[in-house]
């Protein structure tokens, strides 16, 4: 893959409001930072790009559902009822916290709804819709804009069930590899490897998210040094439902 790589904040973004051109913000953050080079892997936190597809709820426009009411457990019920409206099911609930798989596939807290780096203390950041494809359309523009041809991946914040604390992995993936699988291959001591697969893009959105911090207003990060270009997609990240043991 590489012997060496950087990870380089985009410093110096604006507040980011819906219908923002994301990728001339990223482009003029970049150009501060020396610009994109070829094989730059861009990373994106998902809530600047939740920000300008207008994922964003106020929740003065929310009324909650008896459930809602009754998973609030004295937390505010109209967050508990944006939750309930990003999950496909709710896997496990501890009241006020709900563990939920999204409409993508993704298990995670409260389904990805997120009051931090909002709009004031009655706003909700929801996931994009479609991080792959918001991924892919940040990565042709950014090509239309520089002519460069960068990976992208969108970013979140996620729990791990065995460990503590949060590290930053793919949503979305465009134009590099997202898992590399080594089944197959032999290791330095003659060990053919067996179901061995590397997340490369969650290691890549934790890479990035050391620079880019949760309170540092930078949303943004170009990893340089790895050769990782594919045709992947942050789906392929997804523990199929048949493989999950822990259901």
């Amino acid at each position: 893959m590489t012997g060496e790589l950087r990870v380089i904040p985009l410093r110096g973004m604006p507040e980011l409001e819906q219908g923002d051109d994301l990728a001339v913000l990223l482009v003029e953050a970049s150009s501060r930072a020396g610009g994109f080079e070829p094989g730059d892997i861009l990373v994106v936190a998902q809530k600047a790009v939740s920000k300008v597809e207008g994922r964003v709820v106020h929740l003065g426009a929310v009324e909650p559902s008896p459930r809602a009411r009754s998973l609030a457990a004295g937390a505010d019920p109209r967050r508990i009822e944006v939750i309930l409206g990003e999950a496909r099911e709710l896997l496990r609930t501890r009241p006020p916290l709900v563990i939920a798989e999204t409409r993508h596939g993704f298990v995670c807290a409260s389904a990805g709804v997120d009051a931090s780096n909002a709009k004031g203390p009655d706003t909700l950041v929801l996931l994009p819709l479609d991080p792959d494809a918001s991924a892919a359309s940040l990565r042709e523009r950014l090509h239309e804009l520089t002519g460069a041809e960068v990976g992208v991946v969108v970013s979140d914040s996620f729990g791990r069930a065995w460990r503590v604390g949060t590290t930053d992995v793919a949503l979305g993936v465009a134009g590099i590899t997202a898992v590399l699988d080594l089944d197959g291959l032999y290791d330095s001591a003659g060990y053919e490897l067996h179901a061995t697969q590397i997340a490369v893009a969650d290691e890549i959105a934790g890479a990035a998210q050391l620079v880019m911090g949760k309170l540092d207003g930078i949303p943004a990060a170009v990893v340089r040094g790895l050769r990782l270009r594919g045709d992947a997609s942050g789906k392929d990240l997804i523990m199929p439902r048949e493989r999950d043991l822990f259901r």
